[in-house]
């Protein structure tokens, strides 16, 4: 079978799981009622939040079966994240593991940069709603040159989140950053990117979600902007609360080449009360 039956073959068939499984798990909308579940709902609500006054490490992985170019290769991004609070602040870092095409027929894989945010949360006068502002930096921590930019970023980085409805609860997060120091015979950094997410409870820790990020590479005026739509389960297991989903996210708008046109976004996050 060619490769773009393929994809097409595995976009049908996600879409298909997700008009599946719609109806499944609306099911428990209208039999949990009771305040068991109304804890799970707000459990659910905070396993989302991502400025959580919480403890958490993640796991996160996307798979990105095409992207535009000449290369036929796939590409995957996994993400080892952990947060952490100290005091008013929260901070947020990422270390990357990613398989990158590097022409028609070959690829790379190694450690990506290292990502790091410190955000400080602002007292809103409201526990439902959250807004964190801060710096965000990237060390050029890079086993190969496919894999990170060999450049020291610096930036901003700025969250908010709304919880105050049990059923529905949404925010962003938009960050920009750009290099101030590293190789000198490596391409500049200016990248901005905005990162919507929206979550709709479902019953029993189960929940509809989306949260694609939208990348401008202002640099080389390339960019990537994608939606999603996905589905996740929250529970709690000792003192620990997981959160599980899977996300497929389409690309409606891009430009230029090693853009991914379809990705599935999963993750294992994890809180730690």
């Amino acid at each position: 079978m060619c490769k773009f039956c393929m994809r097409s073959a595995f976009r049908g068939l996600t879409l298909s799981l997700l008009f599946v499984s719609a109806p499944m798990l609306a099911q428990d909308e209208g039999a949990d009622n009771d305040p068991a579940d109304a804890q799970k709902q707000a459990a659910a609500a905070q396993a989302n939040n991502p400025l959580a006054d919480i403890q958490a490490f993640n796991v996160q992985n996307y798979y990105i079966p095409e992207l535009s170019g000449p290369s036929e290769e796939t590409a995957n991004n996994l993400i080892l994240r952990y947060a952490q609070p100290f005091g008013n602040w929260l901070m947020r870092a990422s270390l990357p593991f990613s398989r990158v095409p590097t022409g028609i027929n070959t690829t790379e894989s190694g450690v990506g940069d290292f990502d790091a945010f410190f955000a400080y949360l602002f007292d809103t006068g409201n526990p439902g709603r959250s807004f964190g502002l801060g710096p965000q930096f990237v060390l050029p921590t890079a086993s190969k040159d496919e894999t990170g930019s060999g450049k020291y970023q610096g930036g901003l980085a700025a969250v908010y989140f709304d919880a105050t409805s049990p059923e529905v609860q949404w925010g962003g997060l938009l960050t920009y950053r750009t290099d101030f120091a590293g190789d000198d015979d490596r391409a500049d950094v200016s990248v901005f990117a905005a990162q919507p997410f929206y979550f709709f409870q479902l019953g029993g820790g189960n929940y509809v979600r989306g949260a694609p990020i939208w990348v401008f590479d202002l640099e080389n005026d390339n960019y990537h902007v994608p939606v999603g739509l996905g589905f996740g389960k929250v529970f709690k297991a000792g003192n620990i609360v997981y959160n599980m989903f899977i996300e497929p996210q389409f690309t409606v708008l891009d430009k230029g080449p090693g853009q991914p046109q379809f990705q599935l976004f999963m993750a294992v996050n994890m809180q730690f009360l």
